[in-house]
């Protein structure tokens, strides 16, 4: 496994789409900080970007760059769910680009609890882009065979691994009112 986690950061790094198993479903990732790539992983997905993305990462200090520092009891609260399948909108910092946060200002970001996912983001040194791996409106794929089926070779690499027990996609909150944005 850590040569193909190797062989994904380095591709990762030179501004590829990777697809990787995550607690639910399958992801798609970039590198959050190359819009050529972010670009590109959207106009796969066929996704608007005004939606927003959200950005995983192996530890918070990955994520830190990107947000804004929430009041410590909403950081008590989002810490206590990580690693783990909850996603959460923290204020997006002041330099975070608009290709991640759309047209909102905050940014979905989760610390993943996923071995393969959290492995990714350790070797990439950084957050990656995760959003499910499929076109925009259809099934998030459960499988690598359906990864291959939505996206064929437009993919530069396919992470090999089993997905987690979460059994769909994660589910999304607010982190300053606590409401459930996405029920996972």
């Amino acid at each position: 496994m850590d040569w193909h986690i190797k062989r994904a950061a380095a591709i990762l790094h030179q501004g590829g789409i990777v697809a990787y198993p995550t607690e639910g479903v399958w992801g798609l990732g970039c590198d959050p900080d190359n819009v050529e790539a972010v670009h590109r992983l959207l106009a796969l997905k066929q996704r608007p970007w005004q939606k927003g993305l959200i950005l995983i990462a192996a530890s918070y200090e990955q994520l830190a760059p990107y947000t804004a520092a929430p009041p410590a009891k909403v950081m008590k609260r989002v810490r206590a769910s990580w690693p783990g399948p909850v996603t959460w909108l923290l204020p997006a910092g002041e330099s975070t680009p608009p290709w991640l946060c759309g047209t909102h200002r905050s940014l979905a970001v989760r610390v993943t609890a996923h071995p393969v996912a959290a492995a990714l983001c350790q070797r990439f040194g950084g957050a990656l882009v995760s959003t499910s791996a499929n076109l925009a409106g259809r099934p998030a794929a459960r499988s690598r065979l359906q990864v291959q089926r939505y996206f064929g070779t437009d993919l530069d690499y396919i992470v090999p691994g089993a997905l987690g027990v979460q059994g769909r996609a994660t589910e999304i909150r607010d982190a300053l009112s606590g409401a459930v944005v996405r029920a996972g």
